[in-house]
């Protein structure tokens, strides 16, 4: 009986925790997979220097600002999302693609939330503007054994996070663009079986899109931005032939959130929330929950 307590109260104890400890967690395990096991081209001094400059301008923002209840998951989690993937040829470009897209997390506001998801937009600063960047989806292979590994981390993440339903919408209707495609240009199947082993997809669909805090706030606004997202992807890949079609549609299809959240109002999501302030601060756009 009293083992029984003591595993009901860890239960609620686990269920209580912050969902970015989960993303960290599944992230850090997901980075060291890929630099152990898929040989990445990653040297340590990038992923130092990324959480150095990603870290330090969370603390410099906040600190400038007077926001005290901010802390640094979701810094961690943008040098993360760096780090698995973007690669580049020099040391300045990790840091300095974080300090910029953390920044932008404070200064690009639309009715008190951040615009854009910080680890897209400092892939797209990398690969856009910073020479000798670049992003390899190539390097997590297309071994389904990866892949299910991602979709049951990921799961659990976006569940946790409560937004777990734009992840299985976005990959639906891609997976269905695909196979559409594949049937009426009569090519094989195997392309479309390399499509659901994609550990990219899989890394984009449950860790990047889902990311609460830039998404819409309405169910059925997630799911309208999840078509578009993939809609823009497909487009961009298929169509125009150019590469890291995700990421670009992403980015792309970002600045139509605050229109999505104003016709299509719902309650705004919060990390964590006091119980005597059961939404965010609207004035500041409290990026303590950011």
């Amino acid at each position: 009986m009293v083992s029984a307590a003591r595993a009901v109260g860890w239960a609620a104890r686990l269920r209580g925790l912050d969902a970015r400890l989960y993303q960290i967690a599944f992230q850090a395990t997901l980075l060291g997979i890929g630099v152990v096991a898929r040989d990445f081209t990653l040297r340590w001094e990038q992923m130092a220097l990324a959480f150095a400059a990603g870290l330090a301008t969370q603390v410099l923002w906040t600190r400038g600002l007077g926001l005290r209840r901010v802390g640094v998951l979701s810094a961690l989690i943008t040098c993360f999302g760096l780090s698995l993937l973007l690669r580049a040829d020099s040391l300045w470009v990790h840091p300095l693609a974080a300090a910029l897209a953390l920044s932008a997390k404070f200064i690009v506001r639309v009715d008190g939330k951040h615009l854009f998801n910080p680890a897209n937009l400092g892939v797209i600063i990398g690969i856009g503007l910073l020479p000798g960047a670049w992003v390899s989806p190539g390097q997590w292979g297309n071994d389904l054994a990866y892949a299910v590994w991602l979709v049951a981390l990921g799961g659990i993440v976006t569940q946790r996070a409560r937004r777990w339903d734009i992840s299985w919408i976005f990959l639906a209707f891609w997976l269905g663009l695909v196979a559409l495609r594949v049937a009426c240009l009569g090519q094989p199947w195997a392309i479309w079986w390399h499509q659901l082993g994609s550990g990219a997809l899989l890394l984009f669909a449950f860790f990047m899109i889902s990311d609460p805090m830039t998404i819409p706030n309405r169910p059925s606004a997630r799911a309208l931005y999840a078509l578009l997202v993939a809609s823009i992807a497909f487009w961009w890949q298929f169509v125009l032939f150019q590469p890291n079609a995700l990421m670009w549609a992403l980015f792309l299809a970002t600045p139509l959130v605050p229109l999505l959240d104003y016709w299509l109002p719902g309650q705004r999501f919060a990390w964590q929330q006091p119980a005597s302030s059961p939404l965010p601060d609207k004035r500041l756009g409290d990026p303590a929950v950011g």
